[in-house]
């Protein structure tokens, strides 16, 4: 991985506790140069948009003109539950019988991360911010700070069922289930996702100055705006035009246009696609009236929380 430019963090390393809103957030005064940015989401909520964006606007600070590879998107950024670090943590390849064994682990191998990379690093990552068999998802002894991106469930359940390869009713019901975790795969360890509603309240439920919080809908509806903000938090300073080109080369339509060209390493074997329509609001034409009720009953104070619900209890 290469070194990034130093970001814009308060220190994260006394404290759990997240933001509310971007918008509030406090400047920070000093910011490290070393450790790890998480980009945070639950999934099918914006991550690989984001973490898209911040390649392609890196590049072209660097004096780099073409446009961000979207199977090569290991340069400035890595996944935490590559297999291979947990393999080399513990000297055996875990399995799932092993989850213990891979929980005691996670603190070990986020610091290895942090340590092999020269300056920041940003890591993806769908954990929610819960402690796990004993330790946190999180290190936070490594952690600089973290982009969290938040989506409105409604839209996410259908985005959520097409990356399963299931129903809607079964994305619906995963979402609302408490302490989900996924497999342990040939190539990845799993992630402590929780419920749709203990994952936005673990990385939200109060203001942390090294956080960045986004909505997905106004990525959508104020791109320049939403992402200008993300650069300003991480000390990037891009100029109108780096911004604007980095904005336009991450567009769901180039993202879209590449994977019909190359594909996606990234999509799993049972989605047809990984990026599908990039929209907001599409749960008014897809969704049931009795799915849309099921999901604000299961995650109706969330919703109104982060403004999916208005105060009469309505999708807003």
């Amino acid at each position: 991985m290469v070194t990034l430019p130093t970001g814009g963090y308060s220190s994260a390393h006394e404290s759990d506790e997240m933001p509310v809103n971007a918008e509030t957030q406090a400047k920070p005064d000093s910011p490290p140069n070393s450790g790890i940015v998480w980009l945070a989401s639950f999934p099918k909520s914006g991550n690989t948009w984001t973490r898209t964006f911040l390649h392609n606007l890196v590049k072209l600070q660097s004096g780099e003109h073409d446009t961000q590879d979207i199977n090569a998107m290991g340069r400035f950024s890595t996944w935490e539950i590559n297999k291979q670090y947990y393999t080399d943590a513990l000297g055996f390849e875990p399995t799932e019988v092993h989850r213990n064994e891979i929980a005691s682990v996670r603190h070990k191998v986020q610091q290895r991360i942090a340590d092999e990379a020269d300056g920041l690093v940003f890591v993806k990552t769908h954990h929610a911010l819960v402690t796990d068999r004993g330790s946190t998802t999180i290190n936070t002894g490594v952690t600089s700070g973290a982009i969290y991106i938040v989506r409105n469930p409604l839209d996410v359940a259908i985005s959520y069922a097409h990356h399963m390869g299931r129903e809607i009713d079964d994305a619906i019901e995963a979402m609302a289930t408490e302490n989900v975790e996924t497999p342990v795969s040939e190539k990845v360890v799993y992630e402590v996702y929780g419920s749709w509603s203990q994952h936005v309240w673990s990385w939200t439920r109060t203001p942390h100055p090294a956080i960045y919080v986004m909505r997905y809908e106004e990525m959508l509806a104020e791109p320049e705006k939403i992402f200008s903000g993300l650069a300003r938090h991480l000390l990037l300073d891009p100029t109108p035009a780096q911004l604007r080109e980095a904005i336009e080369r991450s567009s769901f339509e180039k993202l879209k246009e590449q994977e019909d060209k190359e594909g996606f390493r990234e999509k799993p074997k049972q989605a047809q696609r990984f990026f599908r329509e990039g929209k907001a609001g599409q749960w008014r034409d897809v969704l049931t009236p009795q799915q849309a009720e099921r999901i604000v009953r299961d995650h109706g104070e969330q919703m109104k929380r982060l403004g999916y619900l208005a105060a009469d209890g309505r999708p807003a």
